[in-house]
């Protein structure tokens, strides 16, 4: 079991990869919404996953100094394949929104609260928010996940209501796919103090900081 969550990763990734060819093939919307639910339950489970499951400390496997690189790296795949699907099969208006909003509000977010692109509280810069204010940067981190993970709903359902099912289905689903989503949000919500693996270390540094 201590391998799932390692697994659940390395899924992501590959489905990451899957939806990207769908998108530059022509593949149908079918295939992708499946493959991109598929995906965003494994990232919602492999953290628990890892908590529930950790190695010992003597015994982790070396490959996983970098875990969170492989995470966020299947992450980034993954929303890059799917707005790239939305942008360049099912519509180009909405796609593009939300590449500016990855690229222009996310890419700031992440320079002004870790001091550099693609970054986490573990190896952020000594300027950074992160390190400056840490309480301030965890709220600025959390509500730019609600902001990610609402984007994320809006376009499975353009690729959802873009399959060739009849329309009970597709409501259905999209109510199964709401319920998905809104179990996220509050995940999220639980998530408030532990903002990445080693947030909470630094928050107990910077308090001891305050005390001497």
């Amino acid at each position: 079991m201590r391998y799932l969550a390692d697994l659940l990763t390395l899924s992501r990734f590959i489905l990451g990869i899957v939806l990207l060819v769908l998108a530059f093939a022509g593949g149908s919307a079918d295939a992708a919404f499946v493959i991109f639910l598929t995906a965003e339950l494994t990232d919602t489970f492999d953290g628990t996953c890892a908590r529930k499951w950790p190695f010992p400390k003597n015994k982790i496997p070396k490959y996983r100094k970098y875990a969170a690189l492989y995470d966020m790296v299947s992450d980034a795949l993954l929303a890059v394949a799917q707005v790239l699907f939305v942008t360049l099969r099912i519509n180009v208006i909405a796609g593009l929104i939300v590449i500016i909003y990855y690229t222009v509000i996310c890419g700031t977010i992440e320079l002004i609260v870790y001091g550099k692109l693609f970054g986490h509280p573990d190896n952020c810069t000594k300027n950074s928010l992160t390190r400056r204010n840490f309480p301030l940067a965890k709220k600025i981190v959390l509500a730019r996940r609600y902001l990610y993970t609402i984007c994320l709903g809006i376009l499975n359902a353009f690729i959802l209501f873009a399959t060739s099912w009849p329309l009970p289905v597709k409501i259905v689903l999209f109510a199964f796919g709401c319920s998905i989503f809104v179990f996220i949000w509050f995940f999220l919500r639980q998530r408030r103090k532990n903002v990445s693996r080693d947030a909470v270390e630094i928050e107990k540094e910077l308090a001891k900081k305050k005390t001497h």
